[in-house]
């Protein structure tokens, strides 16, 4: 496998040919805070990937809130967790029941958009990758814990990382470092027990100071003063690209960075990255709330239409507080495409966070599907040697 990162201009040039589209966004990036890594892949005759990186205003330095983007690493680590337990008859299909121990904690005994009604593992990611679910990433979060979720990711030499709260759900530090005990159950059999864990010196966050914007909203009020994300979760683009790969083609990063994994689990996740909502039938999503789009921003944006049969994306988006943000692994089976396409936009004209007016419909969502087809099209077009065989990514989806 050979990754090779070039800061040649290609991005910029893919864009360039779209002035319609990207000109506003061209002429002042730091206004929208962009970062794009693009990943070319090359097969080799063997169908071993090799990949070379394009990145345009690439920094780990520079903050974006990563939103749901978070959810992805936290699935990975959830099935590993269960692995490396390795208790006969746990597995992510297995029952189980979240207790409250804390102050902020809430419990968790049935799940009625389970076919069984019952909470599991596997229940929780499908959720958090069809439909970014909220309250599903919060027990992966529990399940996992602060340290270890976030110890799971620097062993892994992801450093650029800091994971730190629940979402959607406003806890103190505190409260966001200690997680709800778990009892796993087959019948009357407890399989295991996880007592409630405590993060009690959780790392601050590789970036020291994060303020943005120029006011926030506290409930009704302003308050006249940039908004301090030091706090709250932190990744890098190149950390998300990172763990995005290492799911998708492990055997072709480094050891270290691989999740303890196993084949079914492999299948597991590709098929719910990539199914979408109106496939499921546990939970069942109706289409007119859920069309396709509605976790697929590159390419997609916010098309009310059926995504092609012959395109899959791979993916974990995230928007909140004016960012929005897709992780994405692109396949045209047809067309022998693929492709990896990380990118970031900051939409907020008014500088004021909290107050619910981003322009991501005018702004954020046209980027992401337009930035999507170029880089697409780009692919269609681009020479290769050997097409690649995409067969391992063909999931059914029934």
């Amino acid at each position: 496998m050979v990754q090779k990162t070039k800061e040649k201009k290609m991005v910029q040039k893919i864009m360039k040919r779209h002035p319609d589209q990207f000109q506003k966004i061209l002429e002042q990036p730091e206004k929208y805070r962009v970062q794009v890594l693009y990943t070319q892949i090359d097969r080799d005759k063997a169908n071993n990937p090799h990949f070379t990186s394009y990145a345009w205003r690439l920094d780990p330095k520079e903050y974006f809130y990563p939103a749901s983007t978070v959810k992805l690493p936290a699935a990975a680590l959830a099935l590993e967790k269960l692995n490396e337990l390795n208790i006969a008859g746990l597995d992510k299909y297995t029952t189980l029941k979240i207790d409250s121990a804390y102050a902020g904690q809430s419990a968790v005994t049935t799940d009625s958009s389970a076919a069984n009604n019952l909470p599991s593992i596997a229940h929780y990611i499908k959720k958090v990758l069809l439909v970014s679910d909220n309250d599903a990433y919060n027990r992966l979060y529990e399940f996992l814990g602060q340290q270890q979720l976030n110890e799971g990711l620097h062993e892994k030499g992801f450093e650029n990382v800091r994971l730190s709260h629940r979402l959607s759900i406003f806890l103190t530090p505190d409260e966001n470092s200690h997680t709800n005990p778990f009892t796993f159950y087959k019948g009357d059999n407890i399989l295991y027990q996880q007592p409630m864990a405590n993060n009690a010196n959780p790392k601050p966050s590789p970036l020291q100071e994060v303020y943005l914007g120029k006011g926030y909203m506290q409930g009704d009020d302003l308050v006249k003063e940039p908004m301090d994300f030091s706090a709250k979760n932190y990744i890098s683009v190149e950390v998300l690209q990172g763990i995005l790969k290492s799911i998708l083609f492990p055997e072709a990063v480094p050891e270290q960075q691989r999740f303890n994994l196993k084949p079914e689990d492999y299948t597991f996740l590709y098929k719910y990255m990539s199914m979408l909502p109106r496939e499921s039938s546990y939970p069942k999503y109706e289409e007119q709330e859920f069309p396709d789009s509605y976790v697929k921003f590159l390419m997609y944006g916010q098309d009310k239409d059926r995504i092609p049969g012959n395109i899959r994306i791979f993916n974990k988006i995230g928007d909140a507080y004016g960012f929005m943000i897709d992780n994405a692994y692109i396949v045209d089976f047809e067309n022998k495409v693929e492709f990896l396409l990380t990118a970031v936009i900051y939409v907020n004209e008014d500088e004021i966070l909290n107050d619910g007016k981003y322009e991501y419909d005018e702004v954020g969502f046209p980027f992401m599907k337009n930035l999507g087809k170029a880089v697409y099209q780009y692919e269609l077009n681009r020479k290769k040697e050997y097409l690649p065989n995409l067969d391992r990514f063909k999931v059914d989806y029934k």
